[in-house]
């Protein structure tokens, strides 16, 4: 190749090494915006979980549980059999210092309570929640698990767990249409679908030796199964 050649191809050749160039240059300039985003991100904070799962039990789900089964119900007394059922009565919130069965008859103060079940579920499943503190043991050893062997069946069957929990919500929010539409028909079988979720997760965690238990519980599905015809 004779030395104009050379001449003519030279700038070709450099203008394809400045393209190289700033092509990596570029590169370069996103990678470190992309680094300093990053760096300028704030970092989540982390949810605390001092509760334990007993706890949340204690404070919300019982309770709560207590309140809705006992709010569409027939009781036989010395005074002759009646139904109870909430009213249209007035709802007040602030029921410091009454009687805890202040308002039981009121549709509002039952839903309230019903959202406690649909919204606790979500806390019991929180990633690292313990199921009691250190110092509780089982005051029925014979019957129920001790927390440390609760603990150990649902850190070995999490999505077990996390489905069961979703069980309660599911009838919660079954129990909350009743609610909503005031249909106390609908509210008492909503209250039986509670009870089973409820039933069912003791009986995997917390008293799996019960027998008696076991056995009414299978009994009651039973039952359930031939009600809706199915054997």
């Amino acid at each position: 190749m004779n030395s104009a050649a050379r001449a003519n191809r030279a700038p070709d050749f450099i203008g394809q090494e400045r393209s190289v160039d700033m092509r990596s240059l570029s590169w370069i300039l996103i990678a470190s915006v992309v680094v300093l985003a990053a760096g300028c991100r704030k970092a989540q904070p982390k949810f605390l979980h001092p509760a334990t799962i007993k706890d949340i039990m204690d404070s919300m789900v019982a309770p709560s549980g207590d309140f809705v089964f006992g709010a569409v119900e027939t009781v036989s007394d010395e005074h002759g059999v009646r139904e109870v059922a909430p009213q249209n009565t007035t709802f007040t919130e602030d029921t410091a210092g009454m009687d805890p069965a202040y308002n039981q008859d009121n549709w509002q103060a039952l839903r309230l309570r019903l959202i406690v079940l649909l919204e606790a579920p979500n806390l019991l499943v929180m990633p690292g929640r313990k199921v009691a503190p250190p110092d509780v043991t089982s005051q029925n050893p014979q019957i129920e698990l001790q927390p440390d062997q609760i603990q150990t069946l649902i850190d070995g069957d999490r999505a077990a767990f996390v489905r069961r929990a979703r069980d309660l919500q599911d009838a919660a929010e079954v129990a909350l249409k009743a609610v909503d539409e005031k249909n106390t028909d609908a509210l008492f079988q909503a209250e039986a679908n509670l009870d089973n979720a409820c039933e069912d997760c003791h009986l995997h965690y917390w008293y799996p030796n019960d027998k008696r238990a076991q056995q009414l519980y299978q009994q009651e599905q039973q039952e359930e199964k031939q009600q809706r015809g199915n054997p």
